[in-house]
């Protein structure tokens, strides 16, 4: 299969921190198909020469292992070619749809790798230039919009120009194997799914930390905050996944039209209950490995007086059958104590223990990072002195040394899930202005309340609030048991 494949915003960050290698890691494992090419558009003047010697000086930057070699990265810059283009202008448009017409590629990706603000424009002029025909997909990168009005602006463009099986808007969290993994643990195994229902589940906790802050970033994280940024996106994908009931097939829209189910039976938002069950915070100075760092007011390119969240926690209902009162933690955060995301689920005690001091009940522990894999925590008796005493026990799976040989990043599974025209696990429209119609309540209820977000320090897991949170339900978060 021959395939053409496009980046607008072609020296921007994402397409040479994220895309460039994970393109190069399908290139290097054989999985890329043959016959193809990579074209990178961006405003810079530049041969294909000089983009890809640029982009051979970006790979030093990249991690060690996944680094091309000299000879590893001239065969793959064999494939990438580079033209300067001004996305206001209609006539690079056409000059654009030439170049791609002179082979005409069974299948032609349009990925825009740069900002959401760009993206009605640049559908418009595809549109407009004929860049739209059935071979063509188009790759939307998150944030989708600012809120639910701008979203279903840019949705409303983007469908006047291509059809909904035409549009990748990327997750990619939704790349992760262990993520993927859900739908096999769940639907692929008989053990999981009686148990995975309110009879036997306490309560399910999402986290997705982040040790770093934000970096060169403070502008536009300023704009967007850990709600729009993770929540929105990311955190409510992770639920979806886990709280769906079992699809009719492993077809795309089926998958999707689940996920949806799940998005619309979340238990909506008041301005009370943002005030009850929404925390918000902002890290202040503190320390990171022994070194000490900057408060988020301190950080480059941040007003002094911003208000902007860098973390959330909120609990949540699933109002069906299956999931009715069982609480859903999430919880994101900038300058946490770690890197570490994960889906913690917290079975339910045994109804009676006949075992002495009995008090812990298992859990599964799904690892998204650093780690990838599954952890079944049980209790086991210790035998000898201790007599009949349980202690913990684990189960651990770990998905990168047992599937050493097949394992792909996220970005590089979903780069090449849209060049083969495969949708499962991208995000369909309804499901986007779903998510952002859920958390609208909180962003209304957040521009009327002047205390603003709650301070925490760096280096610890957020403010006090977010346990105590969980803690009014009788539980903790999965650190502090």
């Amino acid at each position: 299969m021959s395939f053409d494949l496009v980046f607008f915003g072609g020296t921007g960050d994402l397409t040479w921190r994220k895309l460039m290698p994970a393109l190069f890691q399908a290139f290097r494992h054989g999985k890329l198909p043959t016959n193809g090419r990579i074209l990178s558009v961006a405003r810079d003047e530049m041969s294909d020469e000089r983009y890809r010697e640029w982009l051979k000086e970006r790979f030093q930057e990249v991690d060690g292992s996944k680094r091309p070699s000299d000879d590893e990265f001239e065969q793959f810059a064999a494939l990438l070619h580079y033209r300067r283009m001004d996305l206001s202008q209609p006539e690079h448009y056409q000059r654009l749809k030439s170049w791609l017409d002179e082979r005409q590629a069974d299948t032609v990706v349009l990925y825009l790798a740069t900002s959401p603000h760009l993206f009605t424009q640049i559908c418009e002029q595809l549109g407009a230039a004929g860049l739209n025909d059935a071979r063509t997909r188009v790759v939307l990168e998150k944030p989708l919009g600012h809120d639910l009005a701008s979203a279903q602006q840019i949705n409303k463009v983007v469908r006047s120009v291509f059809s909904e099986t035409q549009a990748f808007r990327i997750d990619h969290y939704l790349g992760k194997p262990a993520v993927q993994n859900l739908m096999a643990l769940r639907f692929g195994n008989a053990l999981f799914e009686p148990l995975w229902r309110r009879e036997s589940i306490a309560n399910i906790q999402i986290t997705l930390a982040e040790g770093l802050g934000v970096g060169t970033r403070g502008a536009f994280y300023d704009e967007t905050g850990a709600l729009r940024d993770m929540i929105q996106n990311h955190a409510l994908q992770l639920l979806t996944m886990i709280a769906l009931e079992p699809p009719p097939t492993n077809d795309a829209d089926a998958i999707r039209d689940e996920k949806l189910k799940v998005l619309r039976s979340l238990k909506p938002f008041t301005a009370a209950t943002v005030a009850r069950d929404v925390v918000r915070g902002q890290y202040r100075a503190g320390s990171n490995e022994g070194l000490p760092v900057a408060g988020y007011l301190d950080e480059a390119k941040v007003p002094a007086d911003s208000q902007c969240e860098t973390f959330v926690a909120l609990r949540t209902e699933v109002q069906n059958w299956r999931w009715a009162g069982v609480p859903f933690y999430l919880r994101t955060g900038k300058r946490l104590s770690g890197r570490d995301a994960q889906i913690v689920i917290n079975f339910r005690q045994v109804p009676h223990p006949i075992f002495p001091g009995t008090n812990q009940a298992n859990r599964l522990v799904i690892k998204l990072q650093p780690e990838d894999g599954l952890e079944l925590q049980l209790l086991a008796a210790k035998g000898g002195a201790d007599g009949e005493k349980l202690v913990p026990v684990s189960l651990d799976l770990d998905f990168d040394k047992a599937f050493a040989a097949n394992r792909v990043g996220a970005y590089e599974r979903l780069l090449l899930d849209a060049i083969a025209g495969r949708l499962n696990l991208f995000v369909r429209s309804d499901e986007q202005e779903q998510a952002w119609r859920w958390v609208e309540p909180i962003l209304d209820a957040w521009k009327a309340d002047s205390s603003g977000p709650r301070p925490y320090t760096a280096g610890s897991w957020g403010p006090a609030a977010a346990s105590a949170l969980v803690a009014r339900d009788g539980f903790a978060w999965a650190e502090e048991e």
